[in-house]
């Protein structure tokens, strides 16, 4: 097989070249991959602003949130005003499966979309609470910190649906109904976080400074708003190319993110859409959620403050 092809209307180049080293897999494998996942990788991404992250051989990875110059003018795009950037930013719209297949030939690996929808009016679309284990602990300890969450959930009868990360980390996605104000989902998001520490903090924490995490597994409530999320049937860059999998409640026990890679995930889903399948409806969060959740700083503002005493106080010694 030649290694140019033109799929969709997409001149595809270099096809059988290293995907990325370690990756284990060629740019054509990435291509098969989007192409057969294509529409329900599609049903996550539509009307969503999309970074994605690129990566050449011998490189460094980089995310990409502004469309280059020589984007294609068939590429879904929006522009909108990006506050970290302090500028106008012109995303993807990751709306078919041509936009993936034109991404994949510029060797974009991992999607990334924003909680919240191109029309902004709408407010977020899920809350996500991303357990990521301290160094030392396995992908098992975020699956128990999962569990938490799934328990803190529950008692305010919630419920959400769980995926690998990709790495060594679960994503458990909420879905809130349409019109949640943006500032209640994020502090929903915290008091969940909180909820779940309290069942036990001996195992999990929310404590957002690296060095007060003792060894326990992070509840991270800070994606929140136009936060980024690594899409569900996403690939990432690391060795083998994991990919972002949804994993049944009853399976997360068992589930070994190993499992899930470019070359191995078609076949575990065959014709299957479990994300879509899997997510509850949309659910109106309980106002005492959402008031203790407006009563918890912020993380990272508060991280920011902390660290800055911290530094003091070690200027001061």
């Amino acid at each position: 097989m030649g290694s140019e092809e033109v799929r969709a209307g997409v001149t595809l180049t270099n096809l059988d070249k290293p995907l990325f080293d370690g990756a284990s897999a060629t740019k054509r494998d990435l291509i098969d991959y989007l192409e057969f996942v294509g529409d329900r990788l599609v049903r996550q991404l539509r009307d969503r602003p999309l970074s994605v992250v690129r990566i050449r051989p011998g490189q460094e990875p980089f995310m990409q949130k502004n469309l280059p110059k020589y984007t294609p003018e068939w590429v879904p795009r929006v522009t909108l005003w990006a506050e970290s950037a302090r500028r106008e930013v012109t995303y993807a719209l990751g709306d078919d499966v041509r936009t993936l297949l034109w991404f994949g030939n510029q060797r974009a690996v991992e999607y990334h979309p924003t909680l919240l929808l191109a029309d902004h009016s709408t407010g977020p679309t899920h809350l996500v609470l991303d357990l990521d284990p301290s160094p030392g602990q396995t992908f098992r300890h975020a699956v128990l910190g999962a569990e938490l969450i799934r328990a803190a959930l529950a008692a305010d009868g919630l419920a959400g649906a769980v995926k690998t990360s990709g790495a060594k980390g679960v994503h458990v996605f909420v879905p809130v109904a349409a019109g949640t104000d943006s500032e209640d989902a994020a502090a929903a998001t915290r008091a969940i976080a909180a909820r779940a520490e309290r069942l036990d903090p001996d195992l999990a924490t929310t404590a957002f400074i690296r060095e007060d995490r003792e060894g326990k597994v992070f509840l991270d409530s800070t994606r929140s708003g136009g936060a980024t999320v690594v899409a569900a049937y996403s690939p990432r860059i690391r060795p083998g190319v994991p990919v972002s999998f949804p994993i049944g409640w009853a399976d997360l026990a068992d589930a070994n993110p190993t499992d899930f890679t470019l070359r191995t995930a078609p076949e575990r889903l065959g014709d299957r859409d479990p994300w879509t399948e899997d997510m509850p409806a949309p659910q109106t969060l309980p106002e005492d959620l959402v008031a203790e959740g407006h009563t918890i700083p912020i993380a990272r503002v508060q991280a920011m403050h902390e660290g800055k005493r911290r530094a003091r106080a070690r200027r001061a010694t």
